[in-house]
């Protein structure tokens, strides 16, 4: 799958991409009773896609938080990059653009640059601390990694 020329989307992901990982066993992955998350997508250098999932409460610092959106304005919403999915197959990405509120959108959309890396720099510090190339302190990984779907993509992470 070939991302617009934005190299982004907001999407969900597909039923073929939870039959593939059931909670349990893989049950840091989120899923809503009966919905999948609305996810940023985004196309990386290497063969994959980083799925960040947009959470209505986040109470770590591991996140894209909203400042300015109706919804942050009641709750700690944004997106959740220790909730981050790797995507290898298209058939795991729903090809339907997801609904998002307009406000959420557009904050995103202005700082899509600052999500895209601070994303990408949460999947390679784990990747280089899981090589042992950059440890990270035992209760600094736990914070940050502890509850993260990472340890899942391995294979498709090089690890």
């Amino acid at each position: 799958m070939i991302l617009s020329e934005n190299d982004y989307q907001i999407l969900k992901l597909t039923d073929a991409f939870y039959k593939a990982y059931p909670n349990p066993p893989y049950i840091e992955i989120l899923k809503k009773k009966q919905r999948a998350y609305n996810c940023l997508l985004f196309q990386t250098h290497y063969n994959y896609f980083i799925c960040i999932p947009y959470r209505t409460e986040i109470s770590h610092r591991y996140a894209f938080h909203f400042t300015n959106t109706l919804r942050a304005k009641k709750h700690k919403s944004g997106l959740d990059y220790s909730k981050i999915v790797i995507i290898e197959k298209s058939e795991y990405i729903d090809s339907t653009d997801a609904i998002i509120d307009k406000d959420e959108f557009n904050e995103t959309m202005v700082n899509l640059g600052r999500i895209k890396k601070e994303a990408l720099n949460f999947v390679e510090d784990y990747i280089a601390h899981m090589k042992g190339e950059k440890p990270l302190h035992k209760k600094e990984f736990d914070r940050r990694y502890g509850f993260s779907p990472l340890k899942y993509f391995h294979k498709e992470l090089g690890i």
